[in-house]
């Protein structure tokens, strides 16, 4: 939908009155922002852009047809997988990522970026190689039929709160729901081993993660690795819901 700025433009003619853009009448504005304001622009800014990308990526990805999914041969298929991702979809080894209760789309895209390339690992490249879509659908379908489990970890009442923090003001449920259980290509983030999403946002701010919309290469470029170490933290101590 079009937005009209109709009859809501300031004195200086600008549609917005927090601007320091050229216009017909005045040119650009001689007051320098200060170093607040021009946080607060981009907070602004950085906001709309995640918000407007998250609509359009769910929005899109809610109306597609699903491939259909053979819930048994997905089982066949994952039986290789329990080495790494544990037997029932909990992985244990620190680093791997837990596939248990994750939703379908997003296995199934993390397949498909492997298969293509997008993503490279020197275990699950040539494991996706030879996947067709019916095979990736029936393995996303078999792991988010899986209950997930959280792991255990040592208590850090500060370094979890610093986490809700970042969680909150970088609006990480807008995209992975409130109880970060994520939906359609969007992951599950609650109770997912600390190792594998600390490298994962650090790929993200690189730009190395194989990242389809930007929409997490965007979210993750203001982060330092204290806030990664800690939003890493708090995600990874929450119970995932069954």
């Amino acid at each position: 939908m079009t937005r009209s700025w109709a009859g809501r433009r300031t004195s200086n003619g600008c549609p917005t009155a927090q601007c320091s853009c050229p216009t017909t009448t005045t040119g650009p504005s001689t007051t320098s922002p200060t170093r607040a304001e021009r946080g607060e622009r981009w907070g602004v800014a950085r906001r709309l852009s995640l918000a407007g990308i998250a609509l359009v990526v769910l929005s899109v990805l809610a109306g597609a047809p699903a491939q259909a999914a053979d819930l048994e041969a997905g089982r066949r298929l994952a039986e290789p997988c329990a080495r790494c991702h544990g037997a029932d979809g909990n992985a244990t080894l620190p680093g791997t990522p837990s596939l248990a209760g994750q939703p379908a789309w997003f296995t199934h895209w993390a397949l498909i970026k492997f298969r293509d390339g997008r993503r490279k690992d020197p275990l699950m490249s040539p494991f996706a190689a030879n996947l067709s879509d019916a095979d990736m659908a029936g393995l996303a379908a078999y792991y988010a039929a899986l209950p997930p489990r959280p792991r255990p970890q040592a208590v850090d009442a500060a370094k979890a709160a610093a986490g809700q923090r970042l969680a909150v003001s970088n609006q990480c449920t807008s995209c992975h729901r409130g109880d970060l259980s994520g939906q359609h290509q969007v992951p599950r983030l609650a109770g997912q081993d600390i190792e594998y999403l600390r490298r994962m946002l650090r790929a993200y701010k690189e730009g190395t993660a194989g990242d389809l919309e930007g929409l997490m290469t965007i979210a993750a470029q203001p982060l330092t690795e204290t806030d990664i170490e800690s939003l890493a933290y708090y995600l990874a101590s929450l119970t995932p819901a069954p």
